[in-house]
């Protein structure tokens, strides 16, 4: 069975920048166990496979570890293959997931996607938590994901945090962020339990930074960059329960997997 991969740089400007997602597109769905074996394989954050045609797909995501039940970045490069590789003349694609009907459009050269908001909320203190991160946050919450603020885009990159003792905690990822010295906020993301120390940019994330920097900035429309060692740009907007989230992407690597 030959079964297509696609690798993609998702919110990057050119190649070899922002986040590398493996795409696999199917004619049906393979055993689960087999999908994780592929995505251990590719040893990326994370490899997207779907099924379907005509602008609607069932999509799933698997991080070298485990399923998970939304990403950003493997959906940007899902709808990338698709535009670009499969149907080239849709501008629009809904693809069913766990988290929902994510609606994806092309919008000249970005790709926007529409996302479920996941404000933060008030956390219990977690010593533990800020120990393992370092520096002085002003602030932690929690999502999805811990959400630890800090006042300024410095103090997020130079953070070396603990890896061993952030896999311990018992929430999915921690993000963290302050204010951007050139865009509205910057971020970082730590997923070490889930075999991903730092992703180097994540869509999901932003389920959470753009409702928090929204009311925070007082603004609606913003840019911001996840300032991993690749980094990448995204295009956020505010939509109440719904957030956009929009970026570029780059087809660098097209093989199949011989099973």
């Amino acid at each position: 069975m030959r079964i297509p991969l696609y690798q993609i740089d998702a919110f990057a400007d050119r190649p070899f920048s922002g986040n590398p997602a493996a795409v696999c597109p199917l004619d049906s769905w393979l055993d689960d166990d087999v999908m994780q074996n592929m995505a251990m394989e590719n040893n990326l954050s994370e490899t997207a496979f779907f099924v379907g045609a005509d602008g609607k797909y069932d999509l799933r995501w698997f991080t070298p570890a485990s399923e998970v039940d939304l990403c950003g970045h493997a959906t940007l490069a899902s709808a990338h293959v698709v535009f670009n590789r499969l149907e080239t003349t849709q501008d629009k694609i809904v693809f069913s997931t766990k988290s929902g009907d994510l609606v994806v459009t092309r919008q000249g050269d970005l790709i926007e996607m529409d996302f479920p908001a996941r404000a933060p909320e008030a956390m219990k203190e977690n010593p533990a938590l800020l120990a393992a991160l370092g520096g002085n946050p002003t602030s932690a919450q929690v999502s999805r994901d811990f959400f630890v603020t800090y006042e300024t885009e410095a103090e997020v990159a130079a953070l070396t945090p603990d890896m061993a003792a952030l896999a311990s905690l018992e929430n999915w990822a921690i993000i963290v962020t302050a204010p951007g010295d050139h865009c509205d906020f910057v971020s970082r993301f730590f997923a070490p339990g889930h075999g991903i120390d730092e992703d180097p940019v994540t869509g999901s994330a932003h389920c959470t930074l753009i409702p928090y920097w929204s009311d925070r900035l007082g603004k609606d429309q913003m840019i911001a960059r996840q300032i991993s060692a690749r980094g990448g740009e995204l295009h956020c907007r505010n939509q109440g329960d719904r957030v956009a989230i929009a970026g570029r992407a780059h087809e660098v690597l097209v093989g199949e997997f011989l099973l």
